[in-house]
């Protein structure tokens, strides 16, 4: 039996050995050389964010598209209130599992009214933009945080918050020149107010 592994893991890898649990690469936002097993990586679980004040979750869930590549490719974002109702949910993942995005960073505002995450290409497209995306708990709707900066790019996954529920964030100075980049900082709740409604 295989000593690596937990030892339910171990006995079903020893009775089942065609599943390969161990020995696949089964995280990190690779390409594979070679494509994995179908039945690899069974036990990938969701990545969970709480609301600080505990009433919501966001759940992080890898979309195993592609066996060409690690299941986490690829991210699918659903927001679930405490007692499990889901309230939206956001696939980002590609017909063939290499043009879609996976989540790079994400976090709630203080204020638990917004979910904030950024995004970044699975197949390295645009590898310069992060597209970063915007969840309210008021609207429960997801809005792109480009639309709030008059449509510029975000060019890094890395952001913070001000306060409650301001984001700080970073845009290019002059349109094309991903090199300048500028500080950038929105009050979340009036920019979802000045939105059209979703």
């Amino acid at each position: 039996m295989n000593s690596r592994l937990p030892p339910v893991l171990a006995l079903v890898s020893a009775l089942l050995p065609g599943l390969a649990l161990a020995d696949e690469p089964c995280s990190g936002h690779k390409l594979l050389p070679k494509p994995r097993p179908e039945t690899s990586c069974l036990t990938i679980i969701p990545e969970v964010f709480v609301s600080p004040d505990g009433a919501l979750r966001a759940s992080v869930l890898p979309v195993d598209v592609s066996l060409y590549a690690t299941p986490d490719m690829e991210s699918r974002v659903v927001i679930r209130s405490s007692d499990g109702n889901t309230l939206t949910s956001a696939d980002y993942s590609s017909p063939r599992g290499a043009n879609g995005f996976y989540v790079f960073a994400a976090k709630w505002s203080p204020d638990s009214q917004f979910f904030v995450y950024s995004l970044t290409s699975s197949g390295g497209h645009s590898p310069w933009s992060f597209p970063i995306m915007v969840f309210s708990r008021k609207s429960r709707a997801v809005a792109k945080f480009s639309d709030m900066i008059g449509g510029r790019p975000t060019l890094t996954g890395q952001f913070e918050f001000a306060g409650p529920h301001t984001l700080l964030a970073s845009t290019w100075k002059k349109a094309g020149d991903i090199d300048d980049k500028v500080p950038v900082r929105v009050d979340l709740e009036k920019a979802f107010a000045g939105m059209a409604p979703h």
